[in-house]
């Protein structure tokens, strides 16, 4: 009996976008699918204009406007699937891309996370990802604490994982993703499929990573999150201490360089035993 996968596309103002994705998830050959719309308070016409559009084909809800963490989450908790699909709106699958990772997981049923590889395209160019961002599988803890190692669009995993560990972190306006990443990959093997299965779009002008300047500032909440919730063993411990160090002296150069003193001096106090 193949199991219902959800897949979860949050969305603010990008009518135009999200069709494209909606209508990548709707045509995947793996037919046993959920598809749930997050209308994080649109102000384009994107709800009725998808309501009008897809009608009951899709599960769509709007929320007054709280950020992506907040719109996934009030997915998950409309989602029955036991599996989970996390789609961004200006992304979108390849038709086989559920069909073949619930494939590889049924295969390999020690694993409760896939992910794989995608095509970038930045600004309409496809563009190859840097050494730094090469994909893999096993365990990412390590490279996951140094970067975000896995795409959102590319990752299908067990709603218990989420269950277990918690959901994405509301605190969060930007970098969720590497926080959650960095729960899951503590404790959990990462299954990867070398195939291309998602095609990736950014440079717009309205992503997250050209809204948020210093974007360490987030990756720093979320290391000493880990450090003080999560049971981690010595190895783990180390690598994150180390990597929090690194990246607090970074952004509080850069603070200091450019006149942000009172963003300066509450980092430095609020992360002062981090930084010996």
């Amino acid at each position: 009996m193949q199991p219902l996968v959800s897949i979860i596309i949050p969305t603010y103002n990008r009518k135009n976008w999200v069709v494209k994705a909606i209508d990548s998830a709707l045509s995947q050959t793996y037919t046993k699918i959920e598809v749930i719309v997050i209308d994080d308070g649109s102000t384009d016409g994107s709800y009725e204009y998808l309501q009008k559009l897809y009608g009951q084909k899709i599960i769509l809800q709007k929320i007054r406007q709280s950020g992506v963490s907040k719109a996934r989450n009030t997915a998950l908790d409309l989602a029955k699937g036991e599996w989970i699909s996390f789609l961004d709106s200006d992304d979108f699958f390849h038709t086989d891309k559920i069909a073949k990772q619930i494939s590889s997981l049924q295969e390999n049923p020690h694993y409760k996370i896939a992910h794989s590889e995608e095509i970038w395209y930045k600004n309409g160019v496809r563009i190859n990802p840097k050494k730094q961002h090469k994909k893999m599988g096993g365990d990412l803890f390590a490279q996951s604490v140094k970067l975000c190692s896995i795409s959102i669009s590319t990752v299908i995993l067990k709603k218990e994982i989420l269950v277990e560990l918690g959901n994405f972190d509301e605190n969060l306006p930007a970098c969720e993703d590497y926080e959650l990443w960095l729960r899951i990959t503590a404790k959990y093997q990462i299954l990867f499929n070398a195939e291309y299965l998602t095609t990736k779009f950014g440079g717009h002008i309205d992503q997250l990573s050209k809204k948020y300047q210093a974007m360490d500032r987030f990756r720093i909440y979320a290391l000493k999150k880990l450090l003080v919730n999560t049971q981690l063993n010595i190895e783990q411990k180390t690598l994150v201490k180390d990597s929090l160090k690194k990246k607090l002296q970074i952004f509080l150069n850069g603070a200091k360089k450019h006149g942000n003193l009172h963003e300066y001096e509450a980092f430095k106090t609020e992360y002062k035993d981090f930084l010996h």
